[in-house]
């Protein structure tokens, strides 16, 4: 089985672009493929309240219910804001689209560079706490995470290889279960909670008055509880994904995004203070609370594997957003255009690729650990949240559309919202490395500008603008080179074939033995005789550099147009056979990549028994 046959066994067929329509999804499965990586943020938002209001006092904990009372009322603002979004940006885009037309490059390019970052990110966070939920369970897994998470982000790369649909189909069943082992917990810890039957002293939900503590704590569990609004934004990015109507699917999604969202993270932050549970070293919220309502019964391994599942599947929003901003980008020269290129199954296959290798090492380099991970997690997010509603002021201004005045209030009041929330976020969590995303960014749309620049400059270059065409094209001098190790079947056709494309041919042989140097002029004269044969001197045993050293002289003395060289090599049957070979005229490219005026040709022998 060769390679292409195996891409084949492993990504599908080719997809021809009349299918793309095909490619596009229903409702039901964009919420699971757009959606799952807010939905998943519930099993770690709760307990990013929890870890700093416990750690002051266990009576600090009180505080979480109207901590995320906050950030329930902060949804609601961003998921309004962002249907009005998808009302003028139907074709999609998110904050990138809408900050650079409305605020300018450098703001969309902030955009931009703030959401690849955040999309990363979200796989290492999605993958490492589906590890560390698992572990929960099963130790084997704890001790190992960041193998196993590697091995997940590979497995979901290949589901998305494969194409949108098939990876949508793949992932709305965990998506569903997550959503249904919740709140069958939810709603049975509630009658537990309505009917007195509690597992530990129980705290009343509403409270009198709350104990004191410092501002910077509230805020700083207020920070930390903001990765509940990570991802609220795909849908907006991913209009173009939608089954027709597109915009009013989306709108339609966002809003059962929305509303799942508040229920869950409400439903897990109350019985986490009801029960009075706060996390501990092993053991996660969503575990403690689970083990609380169903004790260690299959009913509490089911909400486990499901959190670990949506964990998981939350990766897969940035694997539907990151790889279509990236040929965004691309396509308007920002970043390689490569990105741009759609693959074989109508996905982005290489934005796709570079996503994981990205994530990857960023959860090598974390050692797969949640809560390191976290800090950096929001500031991407909210930057982007700041820049798409400040956007969308601008536009509304301009547009003065049917109902402009209603959907200027919304996107301000998000712009003004989201705005004080990246400013407490940046602060609270600075020192505990959101620095790090915030000397990120810039640099990043640092790399942007430099990308523009020489796309830019390679346009002006090879432009033929001014330039009067050629009354005919005349041939150019060149001088052909055949650079020779020995004699064997595969350096005939490469000198017939210099031969016929000029009529100054040389072939050269770098010497390393006095008595191979022999053998070589004797096989040479009895083959090739009418070839020029030049011998080159190599003291220090190199290869390469006496051959360039020949081409530089052979370029001053002919002052031709061009050299060419000729690189006469054997290709074996297996790939990995040509593994155990001299690689000189891969070399011999590389070292001639950059030299003006040099050509370089294989001809190649392929061998018929190996």
């Amino acid at each position: 089985m060769n390679l292409q046959q195996l891409k084949r066994l492993i990504l599908g067929e080719p997809l021809s672009n009349q299918m793309l329509h095909n490619e596009r999804i229903p409702k039901w499965k964009a919420l699971a493929v757009l959606s799952s990586d807010a939905l998943s943020s519930v099993a770690y938002a709760t307990e990013e309240i929890l870890i700093p209001l416990a750690a002051f006092s266990a009576a600090a904990v009180v505080w979480s219910l109207p901590i995320a009372l906050g950030i329930v009322a902060l949804l609601v603002v961003v998921t309004i804001s962002y249907r009005q979004t998808i009302d003028a940006y139907p074709s999609g885009g998110g904050a990138y689209i809408v900050a650079k037309e409305n605020l300018g490059t450098y703001a969309g390019l902030v955009a931009g560079a703030s959401l690849l970052i955040d999309y990363i990110l979200t796989v290492a966070v999605s993958v490492a706490s589906g590890m560390e939920n698992l572990g929960a369970a099963f130790p084997l897994i704890a001790a190992h995470k960041e193998g196993f998470g590697a091995l997940v982000i590979i497995i979901i790369m290949l589901l998305n290889l494969r194409g949108l649909r098939e990876s949508a189909s793949v992932f709305a069943l965990p998506t569903y279960l997550f959503i249904f082992s919740f709140l069958l917990m939810i709603g049975k810890g509630a009658w537990m909670a309505f009917t007195g039957v509690h597992p530990a002293a129980p705290l009343p939900l509403a409270h009198s008055d709350f104990t004191g503590v410092p501002l910077f704590l509230v805020l700083h569990a207020f920070a930390s509880g903001c990765s509940a609004l990570t991802g609220v934004e795909a849908i907006s990015n991913g209009i173009p994904m939608f089954k027709d109507p597109a915009q009013k699917n989306a709108k339609a999604t966002m809003f059962w995004m929305a509303l799942i969202l508040a229920i869950l993270f409400l439903g897990l932050t109350g019985l986490s203070h009801q029960f009075g549970l706060v996390p501990k070293p092993g053991q996660t919220s969503v575990s403690l609370v689970a083990g609380a309502v169903f004790g260690q019964t299959w009913a509490y391994y089911l909400v486990q594997a499901a959190t670990a599942l949506i964990l998981v599947l939350a990766a897969n929003t940035s694997y539907a957003d990151f790889p279509r901003l990236s040929s965004l980008l691309a396509r308007d020269r920002f970043l390689p255009r490569q990105l741009a290129s759609v693959g074989d199954r109508l996905v982005f296959s290489n934005g796709i690729l570079g996503l994981s290798a990205a994530a990857i090492l960023l959860l090598v380099l974390f050692e797969g650990d949640t809560h390191h991970l976290i800090p950096l997690y929001a500031i991407g997010v909210f930057l982007s949240f700041t820049l798409s509603q400040s956007g969308m002021i601008l536009h509304h201004l301009r547009e003065r559309a049917h109902g402009w005045r209603i959907s200027l209030a919304f996107n301000a009041l998000g712009a003004l919202t989201t705005a004080l929330v990246l400013v407490v976020i940046a602060s609270m969590k600075f020192a505990d490395g959101a620095w790090v995303v915030m000397l990120l960014i810039p640099m990043v749309v640092f790399v942007f500008r430099r990308i523009n620049v020489h796309y830019l400059a390679v346009g002006i270059e090879l432009s033929l603008q001014g330039v009067a065409p050629p009354k005919h094209l005349d041939p150019i001098k060149h001088t052909v080179i055949v650079p020779v190790s020995g004699m064997h079947r595969g350096v005939i056709p490469a000198l017939r074939y210099a031969l016929s494309i000029s009529d100054d041919v040389r072939a050269c042989y770098v010497e390393l033995d006095d008595e191979a140097t022999e053998r070589m002029k004797a096989e040479w004269n009895k083959w090739a005789h009418e070839v020029p044969f030049v011998t080159l001197k190599s003291p220090y045993r190199s290869v390469i550099r006496p051959l360039l050293e020949y081409i530089e002289d052979v370029e001053q003395t002919t002052h031709g147009d061009m050299i060419t060289v000729i690189v006469p090599e054997f290709v074996t049957m297996k790939w990995w056979h040509q593994i155990l070979h001299n690689q000189t005229a891969f070399l011999i490219r590389a070292a001639l990549l950059f030299k003006r005026g040099k050509v370089v040709t294989s001809v190649r022998y392929h061998l018929k028994h190996t």
